[in-house]
């Protein structure tokens, strides 16, 4: 059985509001601050399976918060550790119960801009940026959905992400990868379309990245993966999306020869943002119609796949 909460059920908190003065005096009481924790819903006991424990922990999660004080934004240890509980639940529960979690918390958060705001600056650090653990596209499309129909933004504050979700929908799991061009060391040519394969795996990588060299070590050691290059189920396209093409002739015989070694001579996909590419490297699994399986995603998820 799965761990109930993972780490939400951590705190157990409950909120307090400070009382006002009535009357001003000489020796005025500074108000003193309350909040120390975040309290969390008390679960049903009749709902006894972890499933139906963490879709109501989801639901509830925020119900003791008041998003009108903004001495919660003072407060990171106890809001950003709750908001990254809150998204650990929300890997437990079904989509559409996901999605409905995340677009409650963004509306019941209207009532205070500066607080709305705060909310946003937790999505993009957890949500949006490539770096964070929690990082998850599909999550923060749905954050990006009610932030740009809320009204308590300016059209000029939703600019943004409006442009984020526009490049969200590109390449998103499930759709068609954007085609482009790439060319290789000889001079030749060649387009992510014209690759015969049951498989293709895009390799967005910098030779002068030493995380790159980390994922392109991973790769040429998977024996998955070279397996399945080998019987001719996979190809792989090492793309260098960059201008310097001198550092990338430098490191061609670093690649392997059995993979496409190709760079974007004409700069197309960054120029188009044809692909998100806020961080490099990045790994895309396509299929034999060029349909994302997996995206921005790790050499042991691209294994996993290829083992079903």
């Amino acid at each position: 059985m799965k761990p109930l909460f993972i780490t939400a059920i951590i705190l157990f908190l409950h909120t307090a509001c400070g009382s006002s003065t009535n009357k001003p005096s000489a020796t005025a009481v500074q108000p003193t601050d309350t909040l120390t924790t975040l309290r969390l819903p008390e679960i049903p006991v009749m709902l006894n399976t972890p499933e139906q424990r963490a879709s109501y922990l989801a639901e509830h999660y925020w119900e003791h918060i008041n998003w009108a004080d903004t001495n919660y934004i003072h407060h990171p240890e106890i809001t950003e550790q709750g908001w990254a509980n809150f998204i650990d639940i929300l890997k437990l529960i079904p989509t559409t119960e996901r999605e409905n979690a995340l677009k409650n918390t963004f509306a019941a958060a209207e009532v205070e801009k500066k607080c709305y705001q705060y909310l946003i600056q937790l999505a993009d650090k957890y949500l949006y940026d490539p770096n964070s653990p929690l990082c998850n596209e599909e999550y923060y499309i749905t954050v990006l959905d009610a932030i740009i129909h809320s009204p308590i933004l300016t059209t000029t504050e939703k600019i943004r992400y409006q442009e984020r979700r526009v490049l969200a929908q590109r390449n998103r799991i499930g759709t068609p990868a954007q085609n482009f061009s790439y060319t290789l060391i000889s001079g030749t040519s060649g387009q992510l379309y014209d690759i015969q394969a049951n498989y293709t795996l895009v390799f967005f990588n910098n030779p002068g990245c030493h995380a790159c060299g980390e994922v392109m070590d991973a790769l040429k050691t998977s024996k998955v993966i070279r397996n399945a290059i080998r019987h001719k189920q996979l190809k792989v396209l090492s793309l260098y999306p960059d201008e310097d093409i001198r550092e990338w002739k430098a490191f061609a015989n670093s690649y392997p020869r059995e993979w496409i070694n190709g760079y974007d001579k004409k700069q197309v996909i960054q120029e188009k943002n044809l692909y998100d590419l806020k961080a490099i490297p990045s790994l895309y699994l396509l299929d034999k119609s060029k349909k994302v399986l997996l995206k921005d995603t790790t050499t042991e998820e691209i294994e996993r796949w290829l083992s079903q």
